[in-house]
C-alpha cells in the first residue's frame, strides 16, 4: 500500500538562524512516522535579505525531500503560503511558521485527526508567548470584530498552523484574490474541521517581522475581503445621521421659534449650521474612506497581475 505524502509548507523571511533547527526537529518527526508517511519540506523564501536561501540550499543538497521556492521579492506571508500550497504535491499539506513557534511535534496529532476523516485540522494557540499588551488587546479586538461581521466562522486563537487535505489544496488553488488572508479563504471553503490546542513556543532567534503597520493592513484586508458589513455600515450611518439630524433640527426649530427657548440653549444660526456641517462632513469622509477600501480591492483584482513571481526553485525537477 502506497504511503501518503505529506507536504510541509514553511514561508520564510529572514529566518537564517532558525531554518536548520526547524529542519532537525522535522526530521525527528519524520523518523517517528516513516512507517506510514513520506514527507517533503517546501520552504518559500519570501525575498529574504539574509542568508536564509543559502541555508535552505545547503540542506536541500543533502536531502532531496527539502525543496525551495525563491520569490523574486518580499510578497508577504499570505502570498508565500499561497505559493507553497500551489507547489505542494502531497496528499495533505501542513502549513507552519519558520520561527519554531509552531511545534513540529504536533504534526503527528494533525495526522491522527486527518486519518479520522477531517479535511482541515487547525491549530488553536493556548497562549500568546512574549507578546506585548497592545498586541494582545489588538488581537482580542480583531477576533471579536471578525466574529461579529464576518460571513465566515472565525474561531478565536486560530493560526496558520494547520493541515489541509488534497481536496482543500485543489479548491484553494482556484482562488484568484490578490489581497488575501490564506486562513480566511481556507475557512471559507467549509469542509470538515477539527481543532488542536497548542502552546506557542518562544522564538529561538531573531524578531517577529510583522510590524504594527503590517498588522493594521492585514486587519483591513480581513475586514474588507471577508465581510460586506463595513460597506453596509456606510448606509446604516446615512440612515442614523438622517434621523438624528432631522430630530435635532426639529427640536431646535421648536425650541427656538415655538416654545421660545425655555431651557436657555440660545442656539445661534451660525453655530447650528457649523455643527451640522462639521458632523455631516465627518460622516461623509468616513463613508468615502470605507468605500475607497473596496474600490482599492477591485482595482487590485482587475489589474490581473501574477500572484507571485518565482526567481528560483530547488529540487522540484529532481526525480
Amino acid at each position: 500500500m502506497r504511503k501518503k505524502l505529506i507536504s510541509i509548507i514553511i514561508p520564510v523571511y529572514n529566518e537564517e538562524d532558525n531554518i536548520e533547527l526547524l529542519y532537525e526537529k522535522l526530521k525527528k518527526v519524520f523518523l517517528s512516522l516513516k512507517e506510514k508517511y513520506n514527507f517533503e519540506i517546501i520552504f518559500i523564501d519570501d525575498g529574504s535579505n539574509d542568508g536564509s536561501y543559502k541555508v535552505i540550499k545547503k540542506i536541500a543538497e543533502k536531502d532531496e525531500r527539502v525543496k525551495c521556492v525563491g520569490l523574486s521579492r518580499n510578497f508577504g506571508k499570505e502570498i508565500a503560503i499561497s505559493a507553497g500550497i500551489f507547489y505542494s504535491s502531497g496528499d495533505a499539506a501542513v502549513i507552519m511558521d519558520g520561527d519554531l513557534q509552531h511545534p513540529p511535534e504536533l504534526i503527528s496529532e494533525f495526522l491522527k485527526k486527518w486519518k479520522e476523516g477531517f479535511d482541515i485540522v487547525i491549530g488553536i494557540k493556548k497562549n500568546v508567548g512574549k507578546t506585548n499588551f497592545i498586541r494582545r488587546i489588538s488581537s482580542l479586538i480583531f477576533y471579536k470584530i471578525m466574529q461579529i461581521i464576518s460571513e465566515t466562522e472565525i474561531v478565536s486563537g486560530e493560526t496558520d498552523f494547520r493541515l489541509i487535505d488534497r481536496k482543500i489544496i485543489k479548491e484553494f488553488n482556484r482562488f484568484t484574490e490578490r489581497n488575501r488572508i490564506a486562513r480566511g479563504l481556507i475557512d471559507w471553503l467549509g469542509f470538515k474541521k477539527a481543532y488542536v490546542i497548542f502552546r506557542v513556543n518562544e522564538r529561538k532567534h531573531g524578531l517577529g517581522e510583522y510590524s504594527y503597520g503590517k498588522l493594521v493592513s492585514l486587519a483591513l484586508v480581513s475586514f474588507t475581503t471577508h465581510s460586506l458589513f463595513p460597506l453596509r455600515l456606510v448606509g446604516y450611518l446615512g440612515v442614523v445621521v438622517t434621523i438624528f439630524s432631522g430630530l435635532l433640527g426639529l427640536f431646535i426649530f421648536l425650541n427656538k421659534y415655538i416654545i421660545n427657548d425655555p431651557f436657555g440653549f440660545h442656539f445661534s444660526g451660525t453655530a447650528i449650521l457649523a455643527i451640522f456641517n462639521l458632523f455631516l462632513t465627518g460622516i461623509m469622509l468616513f463613508s468615502i474612506g470605507i468605500v475607497s477600501l473596496y474600490i482599492a480591492n477591485i482595482h487590485s483584482e482587475v489589474s490581473d497581475r501574477p500572484l507571485f513571481i518565482v526567481k528560483r526553485r530547488i529540487n522540484f525537477d529532481r526525480k
